[in-house]
């Protein structure tokens, strides 16, 4: 595994492999030294075309806890802001010694055409690309499913029977999309829950079902929810009419919550917007695993990175 572009791209048991992987991060996270040697002498460039604090500094921690030198590009500012090309921005960055390239940008496709390019060397790892995929996410979400609904008795497992509704603007989400992926791949069974303005036009071909309600994707008893973060510029595009009238048909509220069987669990990728997709008693209760998701974020991208290490020997 050369770069980490898309769930598409895991086999079964790579996936479960990154999972093992990132539980033994995790341990990694929990010591009192908190380092391993792994990537001592390398640098990882975390290249950000679009802002994502979370992302970036998740890769951040990830990668100085696996001992390397990071270094950070962000567009506004740099050399690509005044007419640089992503070729030749990469490969300075190579020069000056990046052995990874951790990729965020706004349209779709950049990462996977860099990986094929041939252009640089460096191991790329995609941070995000328009509403294409977003990987390292969708890992640390499927681990979160994971050491929820079975504990650390899971080592070994996929997410075999586990039914995860996922709900908001599936259309315009790379979370959605990679999750789906990897969450198919795992054995989970998925259902979308969207507004029709915020479904794609056609999933006949994603392996998973639809629900034009909310509530009735409840009736079903998942073990997940998992809600979207709603940006606030579809309400004036026309895909939705208000905020109230989302929160009331599609918000994970708190008389929602009550109505989730016993062990399940609420997800949300952050930031979130509280009072629309999620209730702020909701977001905070013990069925939330938003911190957690937070926490997890960083052994995931340890466990990336540790298996792109692995591939050079």
């Amino acid at each position: 595994m050369k770069h980490f572009i898309s769930t598409r791209d895991l086999s079964r048991e790579e996936s479960i492999a990154l999972l093992d992987t990132t539980a033994d991060m995790l341990d990694v996270r929990g010591r009192d030294v908190k380092k391993l040697p792994t990537l001592r002498g390398k640098t990882v460039a975390n290249v950000f075309f679009e802002d994502s604090t979370r992302t970036r500094l998740s890769f951040e921690a990830a990668a100085l806890a696996l001992s390397a030198d990071v270094s950070t590009l962000m567009s506004q500012g740099s050399s690509v802001s005044k007419g640089e090309s992503l070729k030749d921005t990469l490969q300075t960055l190579e020069a000056m010694g990046a052995d990874y390239i951790v990729l965020r940008h706004a349209h779709s496709g950049v990462a996977a055409t860099v990986a094929a390019s041939g252009w640089i060397d460096a191991h790329v790892i995609n941070a995000g690309d328009g509403t294409h995929e977003h990987p390292t996410q969708a890992l640390l979400d499927a681990f979160t499913v994971r050491l929820r609904l079975a504990g650390v008795a899971s080592r070994g497992a996929g997410l075999d029977g586990a039914k995860v509704v996922i709900v908001g603007d599936i259309a315009h989400s790379r979370v959605a999309r990679s999750n789906i992926l990897l969450l198919n791949t795992l054995g989970a069974s998925v259902t979308l829950a969207a507004p029709k303005t915020l479904l794609p036009t056609d999933v006949s071909g994603w392996g998973v079902s639809t629900s034009l309600t909310l509530d009735d994707a409840l009736d079903a008893e998942p073990d997940v929810v998992m809600t979207l973060r709603i940006q606030k510029e579809r309400m004036s595009s026309g895909h939705f009419p208000s905020e109230s009238e989302y929160s009331r048909f599609w918000g994970m509220t708190r008389e929602r919550l009550t109505r989730l069987k016993d062990g399940a669990i609420v997800m949300h990728p952050g930031p979130m917007n509280r009072g629309l997709e999620i209730a702020g008693e909701v977001a905070d209760s013990p069925r939330s695993t938003v911190t957690e998701q937070v926490r997890n974020g960083v052994a995931a991208r340890m466990a990336v990175l540790y298996t792109l290490t692995g591939a050079e020997s």
